[in-house]
């Protein structure tokens, strides 16, 4: 391909989605000593299924998740159950039924086991041979967007306008930002900019910016290759951080980052105080539980909180 052909060559479809599902989730134990923390619920489904749908929803039907030992039930969940969709049909519960087929019709869903967990960029480097030499996504299970707020299609628009990888940025309070990556940054269109340094939970006084890096990722293929030369950083794992600060720096390598900012609605279950709050937020946003929920959650806290304080 000559290079005013290369030039003017759409940039190929984004459809793969990478989903990391390999943590230990030690945060949530004794809960998590035998159940995968990606299938603990929230609200009346799992994690993970919110994340799956949200890369459906952004058109991406292909599923990778790397997975690890103890992460059966993650993919028992998106398999069929004939046994139980039999008895349901037998009982003539159409609607729970429906709700138990939907996980099966998603997408199409293939695992990987990382193995030794090495960190995130390991993760990521594990879905190569899958990816190939395409743009892809990547959506951490920590981070539940609400798809009234569509961040993932967002960012698949701007790797279409701008190319190169594309991370999700958030500001959070200053006095929070050694809890996440910061990225420095300069203004290139209404909510993109182009990253030009990262770090890794930095000191608030050492910190570029408030504007937090959050579980969501569009990134070109040229990350394997720097993450195959990216030595291990925080912990002794392969941080996809310092592989992006690498690409930040080195644009010319594997393209340029940019990130998109995001002011919308997002349920963190990272930790078991975040996880809580998101659940009461969504229950109290569903129509079929909402009204009575709120009407008890109103009653709880101007009732029996004084008491328990």
């Amino acid at each position: 391909m000559d290079k005013v052909t290369a030039m003017t060559s759409p940039r190929p479809r984004i459809s793969k989605a990478v989903i990391p599902a390999a943590g230990l989730g030690t945060r949530f134990l004794p809960a998590t000593k035998a159940t995968p923390k990606e299938m603990l619920p929230v609200v009346d489904q799992p994690a993970i299924q919110y994340v799956v749908e949200e890369a459906t929803a952004a058109g991406l039907t292909d599923v990778l998740m790397i997975t690890g030992r103890n992460k059966r039930p993650v993919e028992d969940h998106f398999d069929r159950n004939y046994e139980l969709e039999d008895a349901l049909r037998r009982k003539g519960d159409s609607e729970r039924l429906s709700r138990v087929q939907q996980s099966t019709a998603l997408a199409t869903i293939h695992y990987v086991r990382q193995g030794d967990p090495k960190g995130l960029g390991h993760a990521i480097q594990c879905a190569e041979p899958h990816v190939g030499d395409q743009p892809f996504a990547v959506l951490l299970g920590d981070d539940l967007i609400d798809p009234r707020d569509p961040l993932l299609t967002r960012m698949i628009e701007a790797q279409a306008e701008h190319g190169g990888s594309v991370i999700a940025l958030m500001e959070v309070d200053p006095e929070q930002i050694h809890l996440y990556g910061a990225a420095s940054v300069d203004p290139v269109a209404d909510g993109v900019m182009r990253v030009t340094g990262l770090v890794e939970k930095p000191d608030p006084a050492d910190a570029p910016s408030n504007l937090a890096i959050i579980g969501r990722y569009v990134l070109d293929p040229g990350v394997f290759e720097v993450l195959d030369r990216t030595p291990p950083g925080r912990g002794g794992e392969i941080q996809l951080t310092d592989a992006l600060q690498t690409m930040a720096r080195e644009s010319a390598a594997a393209g340029p980052v940019y990130g998109v900012v995001f002011k919308g609605r997002r349920y963190d279950t990272g930790d078991r105080g975040d996880y809580l709050r998101s659940i009461v937020r969504l229950a109290c946003e569903r129509p079929d539980l909402g009204p009575e929920f709120r009407s008890w959650l109103r009653t709880y806290v101007s009732e029996e909180m004084p008491q328990i304080d």
